[in-house]
C-alpha cells in the first residue's frame, strides 16, 4: 500500500508461489555441457602445449576431481535456490568478497567467448583447408587470423540476437547434445577400432621429478628448482588442465529452473554433466596422443578432434565426411558457449544493478527493444577487443581465461567451507566426508576441495603470466568500478527517495479479485519498463474507473523457485525496479485523478503470467505495449497459446496492444463471436431466407443454420475423403480474405487516418 503525501493509498499484492514453469534435469544438464562440454575442443590441445604427452592424465584428474567441485555447487545452490559464486560469497564473506569475486567470475564470462569463438574458428579454418587440399584447389587459409574473424563473427551475431531479446532456448541445447552423444559415440568406436587393427602410440605417465614442461608454462617458476618438487609439479599440471572444468557456475544458475523433485533432478543432472563430460574430455585427449603422429600433433593442437578425425583407420572420403560431422557438432557447441557467456555476463551485471552495485545509467533500456543494451554493448565490445588482441591464438587465450575459472572455484568452495560454521542448520546435501569429533562435525571433504582449489589458484597465479597479469588487473579495475559504482547508486538512491513512493507490500500465495479489491470486468495493463507506460497512459485517459477497475500488472521473472525450496521474500521480488515503476505509474494515476491496483507477479514466462492473472481475476479486457522483439501478430499468438495453456475457459477476452503513437490493435482471445465480413454475413441471410421458405418458417433461426454448417464441417475435417476438399476451399478462402484485409486496411487509413485499427 502507498502512503503518499495527498494520503491516497495504492494496493500492491505479491504472489510468492504463482506460476513458476520449470526443466527437466536432461535440459538442465544440457545447459551446462553445451559450456562445459565445449571445452573438449580445446583443452587437451592447450594442455599438451604446456606439459607435454602425459597431459592426457592431468585432464583425467581433473574431470575426476570434477565430482568433487560439482559436490560444492550443489551444497550451495540448495543453501540458496538463486545463487551463483556472487550470492554465496556475499553470504559467507560480505560485500566485498562479493565483488572480488564477481570481477574474477565476469573475467571469465568475458574469456569463455573468445576462447570459444576461436577454437571454433580454428576447426572450420582446419576444415576449409582440408577440403581445399582434397579438392586440390590452390587455398590455405591463415589459421589464427581466420580463426579471429570467425569469433568476432560469432559474438557480433549473438550480440544481435541478444539485443533484439531472443532468449537461449533448454531444447536447443538438448538436440545439439543429442547429436553430440552420436559424435562421441562413434569417436569411441571408431577410435577403439583403429587402436585395434592399427595401433597407437602409448600415453606416458607423468614423471612428477622431471615434468617436460613447455619454457613458457613456469612463469615466474622457470629457472628455479620448484618445478622439480614432485607436489609442485603436480599442481602446475592440474592447474594447465583446470580448462576442462570451464562452465561448472552455469550448474548454479540453471538450479532455479530445474523441476520438482528439485534435489533429486540435480543429482541427477551433475551425474550426467560428469559422466558425459568425462568421457567425452578425457577421450580426446588420450586419442589425441595415441592417434596423431608426433610429428603432425603440434599441427592440431588447436584442432585436436578435426586430427583425431583425419588419423582414424578408414578410406580418406570417409575420415574427411567424419571431420565434417565433427567440425558441425563443434562449432554449434562452441557458438553456443559463446552465447552462454553473454548471457552469463548480461544476468551478473544486471543482477548488481539490482543489488544497488552498479549504477541504474548501465541498466537503461534499448528503445526499441527493451534490452539492457549497455550491459550487451560493453560485454560484447571488451570480447571482441580480447579476440583482437589475442590474434586467434588459443593458446593466449586459454593461459588467460584460466585465471576467472579457478579463483571463481575457489572462492565459492571457501564461502561454502565458511557457510558450514556460520549456518550449520541442516541441509539435504553435504560434500562427503564429515567427521564429528565431540559432537562437532569436521567437513573433511569439503575442506580438502578447498584447498586443492586454492593450491591450483596459486600454482596458476605463478606459472600463468598472461593470466596473471591481465586477470588482476582487470580484477582490481572491475572491483574499483564497483565500489566507486556503488557508492555513487547508494547517493543517488538516498537523492531519488523523497520522490519515491512507499509501498506496503502485502504478501499473497494466490490472485484473487478479492485480494487485489477489484470487480470483475476490470482491465490488466501490463507494463515491464517505466520508461515506457505510454499503455497505462492512455488507458487512464479512456477508462470510466467507476464502472471499471485497473489493475496495473508487471512480470518477475524468478525461474525455478518452488514454495517447498525456500519461499521467496517481498524483497526478492518487490526491489527497486518495482518500486520505480510502480512510484511512476501512481503518478501517472494521480495526473488523471484515477485509481488503480498494483500486482507484481513472479514467473518464468511473461504470456503465462499476464493471461493468468487475467483470467484469476475476470478481466474483460488485457492492455500491453507492442513488443520490439517480435512482430505484432507473434506478440498475440503467443498470448493465445497462454490462454489455451491456463485450460479451457468458457470466456474470451479482448487484447489490446498500443503502440508508440498510442493506435491501439486489437484481437480476441478464446471464443469469442467471430467477426464477419459483409458478404458472409450476406450470404447466412440469404440461406436463411431460403430455408424458412421452404420449409422451416418463422421457427428458424440464423444462430441454427450457422450451428447445422458447423456440425457439417466438423464431420467433413474427420473423414479423410472430404477433409482435402475443405482444406482447399479453406485455403482459397484465406486468400481473398487477405485481399478483403489489405482493402480494408486502405480504406481505413483515407478515411480516418488518426482512428483505432481493429486486427
Amino acid at each position: 500500500m502507498s502512503q503518499h503525501d495527498t494520503g491516497s493509498q495504492s494496493r500492491v499484492i505479491v504472489a510468492t508461489t504463482a506460476m513458476l514453469s520449470f526443466i527437466s534435469f536432461w535440459r538442465a544438464a544440457a545447459i551446462v555441457l553445451n559450456d562445459l562440454g565445449s571445452s573438449a575442443y580445446y583443452v587437451g590441445g592447450i594442455a599438451e602445449h604446456a606439459i607435454g604427452k602425459s597431459a592426457p592424465w592431468f585432464i583425467l584428474g581433473v574431470m575426476l576431481f570434477s565430482i568433487a567441485v560439482r559436490s560444492v555447487y550443489i551444497e550451495s545452490s540448495i543453501l540458496f535456490v538463486r545463487g551463483g559464486a556472487y550470492r554465496v560469497v556475499k553470504e559467507a564473506m560480505g560485500p566485498t568478497a562479493a565483488k572480488a569475486t564477481v570481477s574474477a567470475l565476469i573475467f571469465d564470462f568475458l574469456l569463455t567467448a573468445p576462447i570459444s569463438g576461436v577454437s571454433a574458428g580454428h576447426y572450420l579454418v582446419g576444415l576449409i583447408n582440408e577440403l581445399a587440399a582434397f579438392a586440390e584447389i590452390p587455398l590455405e587459409l591463415p589459421r589464427d587470423v581466420g580463426a579471429a574473424f570467425f569469433a568476432i563473427l560469432v559474438i557480433l551475431y549473438f550480440w544481435r540476437l541478444n539485443l533484439v531479446g531472443i532468449e537461449e532456448s533448454s531444447s536447443k541445447a538438448l538436440s545439439i547434445m543429442k547429436v553430440a552423444s552420436v559424435m562421441v559415440s562413434a569417436l569411441i568406436f571408431w577410435g577403439g577400432w583403429t587402436l585395434l587393427v592399427r595401433g597407437g602410440q602409448p600415453v606416458p605417465l607423468p614423471d612428477l621429478g622431471k615434468m617436460d614442461f613447455h619454457p613458457g608454462a613456469l612463469g615466474w617458476l622457470g629457472g628455479t628448482a620448484l618445478p622439480a618438487v614432485p607436489l609442485v609439479a603436480l599442481f602446475i599440471g592440474f592447474g594447465h588442465s583446470i580448462l576442462a572444468l570451464s562452465g561448472e557456475e552455469t550448474l548454479a544458475q540453471v538450479y532455479r529452473e530445474i523441476a520438482h523433485p528439485k534435489f533429486a533432478n540435480l543429482k541427477r543432472a551433475a551425474l550426467t554433466i560428469f559422466v558425459f563430460s568425462l568421457v567425452l574430455t578425457s577421450l580426446v585427449s588420450f586419442l589425441g596422443i595415441a592417434l596423431i603422429p608426433d610429428a603432425e600433433r603440434a599441427h592440431y593442437h588447436d584442432n585436436l578432434i578435426g586430427g583425431i578425425a583425419m588419423n582414424l583407420a578408414g578410406p580418406f572420403a570417409l575420415r574427411l565426411c567424419f571431420h565434417v560431422f565433427v567440425v558441425i557438432i563443434g562449432v554449434m557447441m562452441l557458438a553456443g558457449a559463446c552465447n552462454t557467456a553473454i548471457i552469463g555476463s548480461n544476468g551478473v551485471l544486471n543482477r548488481l544493478s539490482e543489488d544497488g552495485v552498479l549504477v541504474d545509467w548501465f541498466r537503461k533500456v534499448h528503445r526499441e527493444y527493451g534490452t539492457t543494451y549497455r550491459f550487451l554493448n560493453l560485454i560484447v565490445g571488451l570480447q571482441v577487443l580480447i579476440v583482437i588482441v589475442s590474434r586467434g591464438d588459443v593458446f593466449i587465450l586459454g593461459e588467460a581465461y584460466a585465471f576467472g575459472v579457478i579463483w571463481s572455484f575457489a572462492m565459492n568452495a571457501l564461502a561454502t567451507l565458511i557457510l558450514r560454521f556460520k549456518r550449520p542448520e541442516a541441509r539435504e546435501w553435504k560434500v562427503p566426508l564429515n567427521v564429528r569429533i565431540r559432537g562437532r562435525e569436521i567437513p573433511v571433504g569439503l575442506a580438502s576441495v578447498t584447498a586443492v582449489l586454492f593450491a591450483t589458484a596459486i600454482a596458476n597465479l605463478l606459472t600463468k603470466k598472461v593470466a596473471t597479469v591481465s586477470g588482476l588487473l582487470f580484477t582490481a579495475v572491475m572491483f574499483v568500478v564497483l565500489v566507486v559504482s556503488e557508492r555513487i547508486a547508494t547517493a543517488k538512491k538516498l537523492s531519488e527517495s523523497k520522490d519515491m513512493e512507499k509501498f506496503l507490500l502485502e504478501d499473497r500465495a494466490a490472485i484473487t479479485r478479492e485480494a487485489v479489491d477489484v470487480r470483475p470486468g476490470c482491465i490488466v495493463v501490463a507494463v515491464r519498463n517505466y520508461e515506457t507506460l505510454y499503455p497505462l497512459e492512455k488507458v487512464l485517459r479512456k477508462a470510466n474507473t467507476r464502472q471499471q477497475d485497473i489493475v496495473v500488472l508487471t512480470g518477475r521473472r524468478m525461474r525455478g523457485v518452488r514454495h517447498d525450496q525456500g519461499a521467496l521474500t517481498c524483497e526478492q521480488i518487490f526491489m527497486s525496479f518495482e518500486q520505480k515503476l510502480f512510484s511512476r505509474a501512481v503518478a501517472m494515476a494521480e495526473r488523471e485523478g484515477k485509481r488503480i491496483n498494483l500486482l507484481v507477479v513472479p514467473g518464468n514466462d511473461i504470456s503465462d503470467i499476464i493471461i493468468r492473472s487475467a483470467l484469476q481475476l475476470k478481466a474483460s479486457k488485457v492492455v500491453a505495449g507492442i513488443s520490439n522483439r517480435m512482430p505484432m501478430e507473434e506478440q498475440a499468438r503467443r498470448l493465445g497459446e497462454a490462454w489455451e495453456a491456463a485450460g479451457p475457459h468458457s470466456r474470451g477476452l479482448t487484447l489490446e496492444l498500443i503502440d508508440r503513437r498510442l493506435k491501439s490493435h486489437f484481437f480476441d482471445i478464446g471464443p469469442h463471436p467471430p467477426r464477419l465480413w459483409p458478404v458472409d454475413i450476406g450470404r447466412l441471410h440469404e440461406m436463411w431466407l431460403r430455408l424458412s421458405r421452404e420449409k422451416f418458417g418463422a421457427e428458424l433461426h440464423h444462430r441454427d443454420v450457422v450451428g447445422v454448417a458447423l456440425k457439417r464441417l466438423d464431420r467433413d475435417l474427420d473423414d479423410p475423403a472430404r477433409k482435402e476438399e475443405v482444406m482447399r476451399e479453406l485455403c482459397a478462402e484465406l486468400v481473398s480474405d487477405q485481399h478483403r484485409r489489405e482493402f480494408a486496411g486502405r480504406d481505413a487509413v483515407k478515411k480516418d487516418p488518426a482512428s483505432d485499427s481493429e486486427e
